[in-house]
């Protein structure tokens, strides 16, 4: 049993990471501050005897014992990274230099939750960890694209000059129950559309591309990830099952019984083109690979995001079929 900290720990991957170390019979501390997380994805957890929640802010430093850091903290969706770019790059950079300082002193082993945005708008098809991508350093995705660069350099860093055993996932599209309403990503977008009988928002032609990864085969990955030995390079964690935003569209509306329709709005500045992770250095050093397929995380996400409409008092006139 080790003492595990998990930055972030209240948010949509975070919080069902952090029961899946319970379940493992670790002891949990779980930071967030709540910017984007929520306490209603802990609030099972309220009794439960191995987790402390403490209400944190990366950017600030903190003095813990913990054997291994998971350090997740950070806006991860467009609307939420761009509301305060300035807030989202302190986070990486300043949050990141914090939780290295802190695994540094009481040698703990530290994952970062890098992601797929690092690769910009790919010119290289799929994407493997050695392509450097395609990034606008000043553009508005920036603060989150930039940042988690910056955060990987540091603990590349940190690594080689102090000794720091990391490792670093770079996560691609994930979905499942638990994430906002207003997330503002694609798939719960879709389906919050399609509840509420609302247009689905498509920008562009919809022929860009990305792959979706179910919640609980990334957490799979961040654990295996977490406990490889000699993996300090690193590690793309996504489904590489590749859709369209229009395949989306249309599998999210064939679960889904609505008058939504489809709606066409301009492209976003910097909006990838085409997005799919290779999974090869995953499959070989943590023999992983998602079991999980777009249509069958959609049929568990789809009623989450029902109820959590329903608690909120939104209009629900979408039916879900079968």
């Amino acid at each position: 049993m080790a003492r595990i900290m998990v930055t972030g720990g209240a948010g949509f991957i975070g919080s069902h990471l952090v029961d899946r170390l319970l379940d493992q019979d670790h002891e949990v501390l779980c930071l967030d501050n709540y910017f984007t997380g929520s306490k209603a994805n802990l609030l099972h957890l309220r009794d439960h005897p191995g987790v402390e929640v403490i209400r944190h802010d990366v950017v600030n430093p903190i003095l813990l014992e913990v054997d291994q850091i998971f350090h997740l903290a950070c806006p991860a969706s467009p609307v939420h990274y761009q509301y305060n770019p300035v807030k989202t790059i302190k986070t990486n950079v300043l949050g990141t230099l914090n939780m290295l300082g802190l695994a540094k002193r009481v040698k703990a082993r530290i994952l970062l939750a890098s992601t797929s945005e690092i690769y910009g708008d790919p010119q290289v098809h799929p994407q493997t960890e050695d392509y450097w991508g395609n990034v606008n350093c000043i553009g508005l995705r920036s603060c989150y694209d930039e940042g988690k660069r910056v955060a990987e350099t540091l603990m590349m860093d940190y690594h080689r000059q102090n000794r720091v055993d990391i490792r670093i996932a770079r996560i691609f599209n994930t979905f499942g129950p638990r994430m906002a309403i207003n997330d503002g990503r694609v798939v719960s977008n879709f389906i919050v559309q399609a509840l509420t009988g609302g247009e689905l928002t498509i920008y562009g032609d919809g022929q860009q591309t990305r792959a979706f990864c179910y919640v609980s085969d990334l957490v799979e990955g961040l654990i295996r990830l977490m406990n490889c030995e000699e993996a300090h390079d690193p590690v793309n964690l996504g489904n590489p099952d590749e859709f369209t935003i229009l395949d989306l569209a249309h599998k999210v509306l064939a679960r889904v019984e609505t008058p939504s329709v489809l709606s066409h709005r301009p492209l976003p500045p910097d909006d990838p083109g085409r997005r799919r992770p290779d999974i090869t250095r995953a499959r070989e050093l943590l023999h992983w690979q998602p079991t999980v397929s777009l249509e069958q995380g959609l049929k568990a996400t789809i009623p989450y995001f029902e109820e959590k409409l329903k608690q909120q008092k939104y209009p629900v006139v979408g039916k879900i079929k079968g």
